[in-house]
């Protein structure tokens, strides 16, 4: 049984994870994809499950996604990344609550799995998400690490999304490598700058959070990668802008 509710998802290249999210929200009778550049069949499989597509220059995560939100013909919109699924539990729920919404705005818990098993430490719980949203009412903000904001209200939903970010680890670093640049940049246009020892107290102070605060010890061998990766890529977030500065000095 089909809901009157959007689906909003922005990708590039993602031919491989694309489809197993929109198996998961075959519920939903529109669903809208705003691509930014693919070029291993994304966009084709994307208009194949009936989506209607949308390929655009990237401005940002968060404009990129207001972008598909606007695109929607439906009040209430479930806000995915490619990597992300609804469980049928879950669909029900989204179910009772478009039917009687209680809020603006809903959160999800979300499960996140490296190489096949739900990591339960490092971080990586309860890690609530907006998800569902009435469009009307909101908006993101913020270029990379973007958030819904709504002067509504929000509430937690007794749900969770499956969420498989990461292949392996080599994509783990990749990821590190991609954010670092693109936050250290956004940190120098707004006028922050770093000092010798940023890059080292902050990438000690992630590790400890993540491996210790956070438990990630119980994760074995993928909480312990984690802890590591987390900590490099705040590391190289004030390296890389430290690096910034020096080159602002010399030109």
């Amino acid at each position: 049984m089909s809901l009157n509710i959007s689906v909003a998802v922005i990708t590039k290249n993602e031919a491989e994870r694309l489809p197993d999210c929109l198996k998961s929200v075959s519920f939903a009778d529109d669903i809208v994809v705003v691509d930014s550049g693919s070029y291993d069949g994304t966009v084709e499989i994307a208009r194949e499950f009936g989506c209607r597509v949308s390929v655009e220059d990237w401005k940002g995560y968060g404009p990129q996604k207001n972008s598909a939100v606007g695109k929607c013909r439906h009040e209430w919109v479930l806000l995915l990344d490619a990597d992300e699924r609804i469980p049928p539990e879950a669909a029900g729920v989204i179910r009772d609550v478009i039917e009687n919404p209680l809020a603006d705005a809903y959160r999800f818990r979300r499960k996140n799995y490296l190489h096949g098993r739900w990591l339960r430490h490092s971080g990586y719980w309860p890690d609530r998400q907006i998800r569902l949203v009435n469009r009307n009412l909101g908006s993101f903000r913020g270029t990379i690490h973007e958030q819904w904001a709504t002067g509504g209200r929000v509430a937690d939903l007794d749900a969770h999304i499956d969420h498989y970010a990461f292949s392996g680890y080599a994509d783990m670093l990749k990821t590190l490598n991609d954010y670092s640049t693109i936050i250290a940049e956004e940190l120098y246009s707004s006028g922050r700058r770093a000092n010798g020892i940023s890059p080292v107290y902050h990438g000690i102070g992630m590790f400890l959070k993540i491996y210790f605060a956070e438990r990630g010890f119980l994760d074995g061998m993928d909480g312990l990668v984690t802890a590591l990766t987390k900590a490099g890529g705040s590391f190289f977030k004030y390296a890389k802008l430290l690096e910034l500065q020096r080159r602002d000095r010399t030109e």
